[in-house]
């Protein structure tokens, strides 16, 4: 077995093959002067069973040709296996056509993936779990709800803390954490007016002297956490704290989190923490190394990577 990382989250990638004991593979990932990827492979992988380490991140598109290029690369390196590994699968938020004449994006980035030579995908918390269906050939699906929910047990009295979806689409991940931590669940009513702007509505729920724990698969703007903080705390809620697996963050959105009512925003680091992301006063990151680690594990012993979430 043989891990390999793009340029996007090599930091993850590390702490990866720490967990795994083995040392991260050397790779070349280097641009020409028109900003043309090259990959060079430096370690022979004749026969192995390899994966590669990409989150498709900003800035996505070239995330995603790195990882390309990459899986190309070590398959004309005559690799017996190659698993893509994407602890954030970006587009996955193009999974469905909204209106006429536009696009499925996730689905043509799927095929990209497979065409180009992968054998599995690997990938965390999917935006829409029918995107694995997407692909064509065999796809894992991690869930963060084990660490989330270790670290809110690290953190919080259990009796006092109710778990709060920020959307209707969102319950059913909430309720995934809310019944791992044997406490109550409300759901935040919102309307969405454009792209990237929510209004909050009603709180579906008693808060009240809660302390309220917000889980979501991604914040982008951060306006829909913001904004459900505000929420929440008018219904009388003592805290407010949100658990996202990945942080887009994209804009001014770590900004907009500092100057917000959140007690505190936690992140994994499936997509790589930005510098202002770190310095921000209450941003706080979790790692999803060791889950990665031990589902990369896994699947090369073939093994069950399903009875992680038992």
């Amino acid at each position: 077995m043989k891990v390999f990382a793009g340029n996007s989250n090599r930091l993850l990638a590390e702490a990866i093959c720490n967990y795994l004991n083995l040392p991260l593979g050397k790779a070349t990932v280097r641009r020409f002067a028109d900003q043309e990827i090259f990959v060079e492979i430096g370690e022979n992988v004749r026969g192995e069973d390899v994966f590669i380490v990409q989150s498709t991140s900003f800035p996505t598109n070239d995330h995603l040709m790195e990882l390309l290029i990459m899986i190309d690369a070590v398959r004309r390196s005559s690799a017996r296996r190659i698993t893509a590994v994407l602890p954030y699968f970006g587009y996955a938020r193009q999974d469905r056509k909204p209106g006429p004449r536009t696009p499925i994006s996730a689905k043509l980035v799927a095929n990209l993936i497979t065409e180009a030579g992968a054998d599995r995908v690997l990938t965390l918390d999917l935006h829409a779990g029918q995107i694995q269906g997407f692909f064509d050939i065999p796809t894992d699906n991690l869930y963060a709800i084990p660490i989330l929910a270790r670290d809110v047990k690290e953190n919080y009295n259990l009796k006092n803390v109710m778990v709060v979806s920020p959307d209707v689409g969102g319950v059913v991940r909430a309720r995934a954490l809310a019944k791992r931590l044997d406490c109550l669940l409300a759901i935040v009513d919102k309307r969405r007016d454009r792209p990237g702007e929510s209004e909050v509505m009603n709180v579906i729920g008693e808060v009240n002297g809660k302390d309220c724990l917000l889980i979501d698969d991604i914040v982008d703007s951060g306006g829909t956490l913001c904004n459900a903080a505000e929420a929440l705390l008018k219904n009388g809620a003592t805290s407010v704290t949100a658990y996202i697996t990945h942080g887009v963050l994209s804009g001014g959105a770590v900004a907009r989190v500092t100057s917000s009512m959140l007690k505190e925003l936690v992140i994994t680091d499936s997509i790589q923490p930005t510098t202002a992301v770190q310095s921000a006063h209450n941003v706080r990151v979790i790692s999803t190394a060791a889950l990665l680690g031990e589902a990369i594990s896994r699947t090369s012993q073939e093994e069950s990577v399903s009875s992680l979430f038992d």
